[in-house]
Protein backbone atom coordinates (compact mmCIF):
# COMPACT_ATOMS: atom_id res chain seq x y z
CA UNK A 1 0.00 0.00 0.00
CA UNK A 2 1.45 3.41 -0.91
CA UNK A 3 2.03 5.80 1.93
CA UNK A 4 -0.28 8.74 2.36
CA UNK A 5 0.74 12.12 1.03
CA UNK A 6 2.34 14.30 3.68
CA UNK A 7 -0.01 16.60 5.59
CA UNK A 8 -0.59 20.03 4.13
CA UNK A 9 1.51 22.92 5.40
CA UNK A 10 -0.86 25.74 6.27
CA UNK A 11 1.56 28.40 5.05
CA UNK A 12 1.23 26.95 1.53
CA UNK A 13 -2.52 27.64 1.38
CA UNK A 14 -3.93 30.83 -0.14
CA UNK A 15 -6.09 33.21 1.84
CA UNK A 16 -6.65 32.60 5.54
CA UNK A 17 -4.79 29.34 6.15
CA UNK A 18 -6.51 27.07 8.67
CA UNK A 19 -7.27 23.38 9.19
CA UNK A 20 -10.63 23.80 7.41
CA UNK A 21 -8.82 24.97 4.28
CA UNK A 22 -6.36 22.08 4.61
CA UNK A 23 -9.25 19.60 4.98
CA UNK A 24 -10.92 20.95 1.87
CA UNK A 25 -7.69 20.41 -0.07
CA UNK A 26 -8.14 16.69 0.67
CA UNK A 27 -11.92 16.15 0.57
CA UNK A 28 -13.38 19.38 -0.77
CA UNK A 29 -13.96 18.29 -4.36
CA UNK A 30 -17.65 17.56 -4.99
CA UNK A 31 -17.42 13.80 -5.33
CA UNK A 32 -14.89 13.09 -2.56
CA UNK A 33 -17.25 12.91 0.40
CA UNK A 34 -19.83 11.04 -1.66
CA UNK A 35 -17.18 8.41 -2.43
CA UNK A 36 -16.40 8.20 1.31
CA UNK A 37 -20.15 7.93 2.02
CA UNK A 38 -20.55 5.03 -0.40
CA UNK A 39 -17.60 3.12 1.02
CA UNK A 40 -18.87 3.75 4.56
CA UNK A 41 -22.29 2.39 3.54
CA UNK A 42 -20.62 -0.78 2.28
CA UNK A 43 -20.31 -0.05 -1.43
CA UNK A 44 -16.67 -1.04 -1.76
CA UNK A 45 -16.46 -1.95 -5.43
CA UNK A 46 -15.87 0.60 -8.15
CA UNK A 47 -19.15 -0.04 -9.99
CA UNK A 48 -21.15 0.32 -6.78
CA UNK A 49 -19.39 3.56 -5.89
CA UNK A 50 -20.14 4.94 -9.36
CA UNK A 51 -23.78 3.88 -9.11
CA UNK A 52 -24.19 5.25 -5.57
CA UNK A 53 -22.61 8.62 -6.24
CA UNK A 54 -24.03 9.16 -9.73
CA UNK A 55 -20.62 10.54 -10.68
CA UNK A 56 -18.95 9.88 -14.02
CA UNK A 57 -16.58 6.90 -13.92
CA UNK A 58 -13.52 9.06 -14.63
CA UNK A 59 -14.38 11.37 -11.71
CA UNK A 60 -14.80 8.43 -9.32
CA UNK A 61 -11.49 6.96 -10.50
CA UNK A 62 -9.75 10.32 -9.97
CA UNK A 63 -11.31 10.78 -6.51
CA UNK A 64 -10.36 7.26 -5.44
CA UNK A 65 -6.76 7.85 -6.53
CA UNK A 66 -6.61 11.16 -4.66
CA UNK A 67 -8.26 9.73 -1.54
CA UNK A 68 -5.89 6.77 -1.60
CA UNK A 69 -2.88 9.09 -1.98
CA UNK A 70 -4.16 11.14 0.97
CA UNK A 71 -4.53 8.02 3.12
CA UNK A 72 -8.34 8.24 3.37
CA UNK A 73 -9.05 4.99 1.49
CA UNK A 74 -7.06 1.89 0.70
CA UNK A 75 -7.36 -0.57 -2.17
CA UNK A 76 -7.47 -4.29 -1.49
CA UNK A 77 -7.21 -6.99 -4.13
CA UNK A 78 -10.15 -9.39 -4.22
CA UNK A 79 -9.35 -11.10 -7.54
CA UNK A 80 -6.02 -11.87 -9.21
CA UNK A 81 -7.15 -12.76 -12.72
CA UNK A 82 -8.22 -10.29 -13.89
CA UNK A 83 -6.85 -7.99 -11.18
CA UNK A 84 -9.73 -6.41 -9.26
CA UNK A 85 -9.74 -4.26 -6.15
CA UNK A 86 -12.26 -2.96 -3.70
CA UNK A 87 -11.93 0.08 -1.48
CA UNK A 88 -12.00 0.47 2.28
CA UNK A 89 -11.81 3.44 4.62
CA UNK A 90 -8.63 3.83 6.63
CA UNK A 91 -8.71 5.23 10.16
CA UNK A 92 -8.48 8.67 8.55
CA UNK A 93 -11.49 7.87 6.34
CA UNK A 94 -13.51 6.49 9.25
CA UNK A 95 -12.80 9.73 11.13
CA UNK A 96 -14.83 11.50 8.40
CA UNK A 97 -18.03 9.62 9.30
CA UNK A 98 -19.09 12.22 11.94
CA UNK A 99 -18.56 14.88 9.25
CA UNK A 100 -20.91 12.95 6.95
CA UNK A 101 -23.44 12.66 9.79
CA UNK A 102 -23.22 16.42 10.40
CA UNK A 103 -23.69 17.16 6.68
CA UNK A 104 -26.67 14.80 6.58
CA UNK A 105 -28.31 16.58 9.51
CA UNK A 106 -27.51 20.02 8.11
CA UNK A 107 -28.77 19.05 4.66
CA UNK A 108 -32.07 17.75 6.02
CA UNK A 109 -32.55 20.95 8.02
CA UNK A 110 -31.27 23.57 5.57
CA UNK A 111 -30.81 22.18 2.05
CA UNK A 112 -33.75 19.83 1.42
CA UNK A 113 -37.32 21.07 1.16
CA UNK A 114 -39.43 19.99 4.15
CA UNK A 115 -42.00 18.61 1.67
CA UNK A 116 -39.50 16.43 -0.23
CA UNK A 117 -40.86 12.86 -0.02
CA UNK A 118 -37.33 11.42 0.10
CA UNK A 119 -36.13 13.73 2.89
CA UNK A 120 -36.25 11.13 5.67
CA UNK A 121 -35.36 8.09 3.60
CA UNK A 122 -32.50 6.12 5.10
CA UNK A 123 -29.36 5.62 3.07
CA UNK A 124 -28.99 1.99 2.07
CA UNK A 125 -26.75 0.12 -0.28
CA UNK A 126 -28.14 -2.56 -2.58
CA UNK A 127 -26.24 -5.83 -2.59
CA UNK A 128 -23.79 -6.11 -5.44
CA UNK A 129 -23.65 -9.28 -7.51
CA UNK A 130 -20.56 -11.29 -6.63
Amino acid sequence: MPSATPPITLAELPGRPCPIAASLEVVGERWSLLVVREIHLGNTRFSGIVRGTGAPRDRVAARLRALEAAGVVERRAYCDAPPRHDYHLTASGRALVPVLDALLAWGKEHAVAPTDPDRDRHLTVPKEPR
